[in-house]
């Protein structure tokens, strides 16, 4: 008879529990649609107002600071070519100012006796005069005067070898055509067995120092 009781209680507990686990998983299934309805809802005004940020900030915009570092990149650069250009600018002129340094000195080397040979010049011509002065039948006739045409001759020899040596040479242009940059023409000479502005008579001899006139030679020049 007991048994017989317990048998509804029995059933009736269980088909609760079913229930229970029914409309428990109906409630989670609610909760979580209602949770994703939600987080729909939350998300939409976050993409309209990202969407209107972006509206708002025109495509390409700069920051101000970008702005700034690009100017002072812009500057940079400028300053930059202005002192590479300075730069060049100073470092040819200091080429060329070594350069002419550099020959002035050579220069100075070379031509630095210039002076003194034009006053040697002088005792040269003297001496030329000297020997040309010597009567020249007379010589085998006196021994003396023979001793001294020599002597003049030999020293006159030495003296034009000294001067070759240090780079001073004579310029004899006799049967030469007229150069105003190494003749000075003292007169005119008519002869016409040459051409016009032929140098016809040399009256003094002119000098070049290592390919520079120190001395023009004074010459006649033959005209038509």
């Amino acid at each position: 008879m007991a048994a017989k009781a317990a048998l509804p209680v029995q059933i009736f507990g269980r088909r609760f529990g079913q229930l229970r686990a029914a409309v428990t998983a109906q409630n989670v299934s609610a909760l979580r649609l209602a949770s994703q309805r939600l987080y729909t809802t939350e998300k939409q005004p976050e993409e309209a107002t990202g969407q209107t940020a972006e509206q708002k900030a025109p495509a390409g915009a700069a920051s101000p600071e970008v702005e700034k570092l690009t100017k002072d990149l812009a500057a940079a650069k400028e300053q930059n070519a202005e002192l590479l250009d300075k730069y060049k600018r100073a470092l040819a002129d200091s080429e060329n100012m070594r350069n002419r340094l550099n020959k002035q000195i050579s220069d100075a080397k070379i031509f630095g006796i210039q002076s003194f040979c034009k006053d040697l010049l002088e005792v040269a011509d003297t001496l030329g005069h000297a020997t040309q002065a010597v009567p020249k039948e007379k010589l085998s006739g006196n021994a003396d005067l023979k001793n001294l045409y020599e002597g003049l001759s030999m020293t006159r020899a030495s003296l034009l070898q000294v001067f070759k040596r240090h780079g001073l040479e004579p310029l004899d242009p006799i049967n030469q055509k007229f150069d105003p940059n190494l003749h000075e023409a003292l007169f005119q000479k008519e002869d016409k067995t040459v051409e016009a502005n032929t140098v016809v008579e040399v009256t003094k001899l002119g000098y070049k120092l290592h390919e520079r006139c120190i001395r023009p030679a004074l010459v006649g020049v033959s005209k038509c």
